[in-house]
């Protein structure tokens, strides 16, 4: 009796937080659907549409320009996810294996630089950006991405990679295998789950940004999306239906990404936990 009031208990705390969860998205979903004259004359944001319309996604795509924000904000994301995870996992493959001087210290200044809040490096970000000519380019958001998510990735991976056996390692070096060659042919394939759940991670976060993007951007043919939906709810601010539509337009992405790659993503975090 008592597991069986556990479980129930359980079940029905989670479907609580579910719901909490969804109603936000169940009423901008209801919303995107709906014509303003809809909105202003029932005034019930949960009922579905009487008339479901997707002229507001046309609306937000073409005269909100969401389209070129999608653009910016893939390239941006493509881009950083990539150089992120390669110079990540190349650091992680020499902190984790190789022996040298000041190792430890790199570690530390690795996991140090997660914790700095990146509130404190606006004003510095932002005058060297301009100063070295990245400001309100598309590259300068990209390095700065990697540059933010390098010691965080580093740590993440290098976790992962001090769990492989040194056995492999010795024999591909018997076998005269190089230092590239252990990391292209050993180390990323033993990885890879890791790998999946971080890239995924990191395109939900770059995708998402909104501080970096509007720190460093400046021209609205190269904002990203996230600086796009408050260009959006500037231009239609009394147009809830849009900037509903605008705010669904930019989650879709992240969603089918996840939606995807969910099983890597699992097999990643949960890579570890079991032994033998």
């Amino acid at each position: 009796m008592r597991k069986t009031l556990k479980a129930t208990l359980f079940y029905i705390l989670c479907t609580l937080i579910v719901v909490l969860w969804m109603v936000p998205f169940v009423v901008a979903f209801f919303t995107a659907f709906k014509t303003m004259d809809e909105i202003f004359m029932l005034r019930n944001f949960w009922s579905p549409p009487k008339t479901w319309t997707f002229e507001n996604f046309k609306v937000a795509w073409i005269e909100g320009r969401m389209g070129r924000y999608f653009i910016n904000t893939t390239i941006v994301t493509a881009v950083s996810v990539v150089g992120t995870l390669f110079l990540s996992s190349l650091s992680a493959y020499a902190l984790a294996w190789y022996e040298f001087k000041l190792r430890t210290a790199i570690l530390m200044i690795f996991v140090s630089g997660m914790l700095i809040p990146f509130q404190m490096l606006l004003i510095p970000v932002y005058r060297f950006s301009v100063v070295t000519g990245l400001y309100d380019t598309l590259i300068g958001v990209i390095l700065f991405h990697i540059a933010f998510q390098l010691g965080f990735c580093t740590f993440f991976l290098r976790n992962f990679m001090v769990t492989i056996p040194s056995s492999l390692f010795d024999a591909a070096r018997i076998d005269g295998a190089g230092a590239f060659k252990i990391y292209s042919k050993i180390i990323m394939p033993l990885v890879k789950p890791a790998v999946a759940a971080l890239s995924i991670l990191e395109f939900t976060w770059i995708w998402n940004d909104y501080l970096w993007s509007l720190i460093l951007l400046q021209s609205d043919a190269k904002k990203t999306v996230t600086i796009g939906l408050t260009t959006l709810q500037g231009q239609w601010i009394s147009s809830w239906n849009i900037i509903a539509a605008g705010a669904l337009l930019a989650a879709t992405v992240p969603v089918i990404v996840f939606l995807i790659f969910q099983r890597y993503f699992i097999q990643g975090l949960t890579l570890g936990s079991i032994k033998g």
